[in-house]
């Protein structure tokens, strides 16, 4: 496979977005636009192919503001409602690409979407519209999408065994307390990790600045940019406290990551 692998952040907040509602502190009053986060996604581009890494309640302002004209397939990391719940505004992209879209995603991921989507899944004739799908188990092995080998990377997030994804020299890891040993084993060697960051103080499902930092130390990637970031961390000030090679990721970053014989940029 030839040429770059292009990553767009759709989002880079927490579950409750930033600005949070009702909340008036300055990250949530920040005029800075990389303050402003939806939740979190990200969308792959390669080779003609469009992939995109979980449905958030924002994926139709992301889709709009990102100019997304198709969708491939989706990956899915886990099951919860800030990571699935805009799967129905995948339907424009049947209309328009005339076909189902496959969705990718653990047993359990699968099983929650069909209870939250159920409609989608009737076999019964309906006379509204609904998303067209075609469902794909990922058991953890490596697998083959559209000439990119994915890679699913179990990750503790609190209690729950979640699912990150390595798809060659980038990996994409949100919402995680806890990366097992046998997981940082298969994570060597990358030109660009995402790591969940999501403040300073220590919570028990997602990993902190501190503990995340200590991640890319032990990784090494050439690059890393943190996301699923709460409003504790002002964008500007948390970069100045960063080392160079360490980021924090804002919705509309872009990025090209070079795959055998192509090339990449970040812009």
């Amino acid at each position: 496979m030839t040429g770059p692998l292009r990553i767009t952040v759709l989002g880079s907040g927490t579950s409750v977005g930033v600005p949070t509602i009702g909340c008036h502190c300055a990250v949530c009053q920040s005029e800075d636009p990389r303050d402003n986060r939806l939740r979190p996604s990200v969308l792959l581009r390669y080779n003609g192919q469009t992939v995109l890494v979980d449905t958030t309640p924002d994926f139709r302002q992301q889709a709009l503001r990102a100019r997304i004209e198709r969708i491939d397939a989706i990956l899915y990391t886990h099951w919860h409602a800030d990571h699935i719940m805009g799967l129905d505004d995948v339907r424009p992209f049947n209309f328009r690409q005339k076909g189902t879209i496959p969705i990718y995603g653990s047993d359990q991921t699968l099983l929650s979407i069909r209870n939250c989507f159920g409609y989608a899944f009737e076999e019964s004739a309906t006379q509204s519209s609904i998303p067209k799908l075609e469902t794909r188990s990922v058991n953890g092995a490596s697998f083959d999408l559209f000439g990119l080998q994915v890679t699913p990377v179990p990750l503790l997030h609190g209690r729950d065994w979640i699912y990150g994804f390595r798809f060659g020299p980038a990996a994409y890891l949100t919402d995680h307390s806890e990366i097992p040993e046998e997981s940082l084993a298969m994570l060597e060697g990358l030109e660009v990790l995402f790591l969940d960051a999501l403040r300073h103080k220590p919570h028990p499902t997602h990993s902190t600045v501190a503990r995340s930092l200590q991640y890319v130390e032990r990784l090494n990637p050439a690059r890393a940019y943190f996301t699923h970031i709460c409003h504790d961390l002002g964008h500007e000030r948390t970069e100045q406290r960063l080392p160079s090679r360490v980021r924090l990721a804002f919705d509309g970053l872009e990025i090209s990551v070079a795959l055998p014989d192509g090339g990449g940029d970040e812009h």
